[in-house]
């Protein structure tokens, strides 16, 4: 099967005195999802999922109506900052000299999920959804460190987080009921070239 690993779009900015932030899209990040479900919408698709985040549900939507479908929650893929109550566009924080930037660039782990816990969860969500859809073309809308975190075992990489998805970005998988995973391609941003929109860090 292959599985399409697709990072939301881009979100407002959240902070709250208490509870979480999960914030929706931006006006930016709603287009970025129109975009990016007109280019999908030449491919065939079996199956759509979601984090249970809002920025994750609101990039499944433009799709799931494209298609006619009704995106499966999982809350599996939701991000390791799902209870933090802030959410701060790591653009803003890099363009700000945040301390926060260079505790990320650091590798440095801002959660109060223990990245064990996240590993374990992220990767046994997608497998889960692997073995549930055999010989099937699957989307799933959710995260940057969910998206590191499953190409990062696929690679056999020591470390879960390793690099920068754009927003809106595909991460391909060949995926087979015997346990063996190929990466296909990885960022795949071409809906968003030409747009005038943002698209993340690198904007190629």
């Amino acid at each position: 099967m292959e599985l399409i690993l697709v990072r939301h779009a881009l979100p407002l900015r959240r902070e709250n005195v208490d509870g979480p932030a999960d914030p929706e899209l931006s006006a930016d990040g709603h287009s970025q999802a129109r975009h990016f479900a007109e280019y999908m919408g030449l491919e065939h698709i079996d199956a759509i999922y979601t984090s249970p985040m809002k920025r994750a549900m609101q990039t499944a939507v433009p799709l799931a109506q494209l298609k006619n479908m009704q995106p499966i929650v999982i809350d599996g893929v939701a991000e390791y900052d799902q209870d933090s109550n802030e959410y701060i566009p790591v653009e803003e924080l890099k363009a700000n000299n945040d301390p926060r930037w260079q505790e990320i660039v650091n590798g440095g782990w801002a959660a109060q999920e223990p990245a064990e816990e996240f590993t374990t969860r992220v990767n046994d969500a997608l497998n889960e959804i692997v073995r549930q859809n055999k010989g099937a073309k699957v989307v799933v809308t959710c995260h940057g460190g969910v998206i590191n975190e499953y190409l990062s075992k696929v690679l056999g990489l020591n470390t879960g987080q390793f690099f920068y998805p754009n927003y809106t970005s595909i991460h391909r998988i060949a995926a087979s009921s015997s346990g063996h995973r190929s990466i296909l391609s990885v960022n795949e941003t071409a809906h968003l070239r030409g747009t005038g929109l943002p698209v993340g860090l690198f904007h190629g």
